[in-house]
């Protein structure tokens, strides 16, 4: 075939598809979805160029009316009332009529991650697996982000919401369904909960294309990736696919846990998160709250601490960002062997109580784990302070497990400790002149030095020598 007439047959059938395209939804705004409330919420969506486009709430009187753009694009905003429902919306053009049914409107919140947040009833998660016989409520709704990866971004996704049943919740994080639980019986409101994870990803995966290829040491950290079978291995492609469809719908707030892939390039993890969170907000166009879970204890194949150090990565990010917060989850590990803790339902409650008392006014004391801060040398004694100790440190057994302290020497020596109110005081006979501690630090330490309220804290140390 000619090729200037190949073109121009190409040109003309994409005006055609332009011009004939009819009224359509992403495939997420679909009954059962749940709007966050008391918000300017964001609708978009496919029409005939220059076509108008109606939107009806039965919870308005008005008809919000958009234009379709030349490229067959429109999209508009309709403020939400307070929580509640069921409710009907109707989207209207010269061609088409559709209708949303039981929609509700709540608080919704995003989850990722690799296969900790992933993990459901299906991996055999026994809490949820327990749970299912009695899951049934209409008052949560799950959206299941398919596993699906792309080199480009992606205007739409293949899934739709679900009431929270035992078979939509059968495949659907226990992370995500037990903090939804928690947020419903505690609000009294709609909670609808995103579950966008994939197992054995990296946080690159992640992120915008531009924003790893522009930064010259995140590109290079991508590359330690190894590839293996069923997941992916390059940089931005679940981004394109399981975020960037439907980024911009509005949420409350979002829930990580990741990091356990990231341990190979460990010292770029907080730049890699920052970078993260930042691509993250922008694409919503909101500074929404970002809480993450710090990797649990775990014996990976490294000669050096990985692990440790990347949870010491995690720490930086979780007091360096507004509006972050960070689970630790070193007292909920039973076996050091298996990557996946059983204890889900722990960490969701943590999340949870994060959103109750930084988002929705609950009161609190010590509900988050207390994290270094900084330290003072007094004489032959080390003195610890910490962010989020409000109250007395407690110690479960007569000796502090995975404390030690070091001299000039950069020996470490096992050490004996005092609690002074919310501070920690380190000392052993062995370093008379002390000038480092650490707490924890190794891939697989679960220590038991815990916040007045029974939270980890969360391992440290305050040298910054190599291993």
């Amino acid at each position: 075939m000619n090729k200037t007439i190949f073109f121009t047959l190409i040109f003309f059938i994409g005006i055609y598809k332009v011009q004939a395209q009819k009224l359509r939804l992403p495939s997420f705004f679909s009954k059962n979805m749940v709007l966050q409330q008391q918000e300017n919420v964001n609708f978009w969506g496919w029409a005939r160029a220059g076509q108008e486009v109606k939107i009806l709430a039965s919870w308005s009187k008005d008809t919000i009316k958009t234009i379709t753009s030349g490229d067959a694009e429109w999209k508009t905003s309709i403020l939400t009332p307070i929580a509640g429902g069921p409710y009907k919306i109707w989207f209207q053009s010269q061609d088409q009529e559709i209708t949303l049914e039981n929609v509700m409107v709540g608080e919704v919140w995003l989850c990722s991650g690799q296969s900790n947040m992933q993990w459901s009833a299906l991996n055999n998660v026994k809490e949820m697996k327990e749970a299912l016989p009695s899951i049934s409520n209409k008052n949560i709704r799950f959206l299941q982000i398919s596993n699906i990866a792309a080199q480009n971004p992606q205007n739409d996704i293949y899934d739709k919401w679900t009431e929270c049943d035992p078979k939509s919740a059968e495949a659907f994080s226990a992370i995500g369904y037990f903090f939804a639980e928690n947020l419903n019986k505690n609000l009294d409101i709609p909670i609808g909960i995103i579950n966008t994870s994939w197992g054995g990803s990296a946080a690159e995966y992640w992120v915008p294309k531009e924003d790893i290829l522009n930064d010259p040491e995140l590109f290079k950290n991508s590359k330690l990736q190894k590839i293996a079978p069923r997941k992916p291995y390059q940089p931005s492609v679940l981004w394109n696919s399981m975020i960037h469809p439907f980024a911009g719908y509005n949420i409350a707030g979002a829930l990580w846990y990741q990091g356990e892939d990231n341990t190979i390039s460990y010292w770029g993890y907080d730049r890699l998160m920052q970078t993260l969170i930042s691509s993250w907000r922008k694409a919503w166009n909101k500074e929404f709250p970002f809480y993450f879970v710090q990797i649990a204890p775990h014996s990976y194949k490294y000669e050096k601490p990985n692990a440790a150090l990347l949870r010491e990565q995690q720490a930086k990010t979780a007091i360096s960002i507004s509006k972050t917060g960070m689970v630790v989850t070193t007292d909920l590990v039973d076996n050091i062997k298996d990557i996946h803790p059983q204890r889900k339902r722990a960490v969701a409650l943590r999340l949870a109580d994060l959103a109750l008392v930084n988002d929705y006014g609950f009161q609190k004391k010590d509900y988050q784990s207390p994290i270094y801060k900084d330290y003072i040398i007094e004489d032959d004694k080390i003195r610890i302070r910490f962010y989020h100790a409000e109250g007395k440190l407690q110690v479960k057994d007569k000796e502090m497990t995975g404390l030690y302290i070091a001299g000039n020497d950069h020996v470490f020596k096992p050490a004996n400790f005092k609690i002074e109110n919310n501070e920690l005081l380190v000392y052993s006979k062995e370093v008379p002149k002390p000038i480092a501690v650490r707490f924890g630090f190794s891939n697989t330490s679960m220590p038991n030095l815990f916040s007045s309220t029974g939270l980890p804290v969360s391992p440290f140390r305050t040298d910054s020598w190599g291993f």
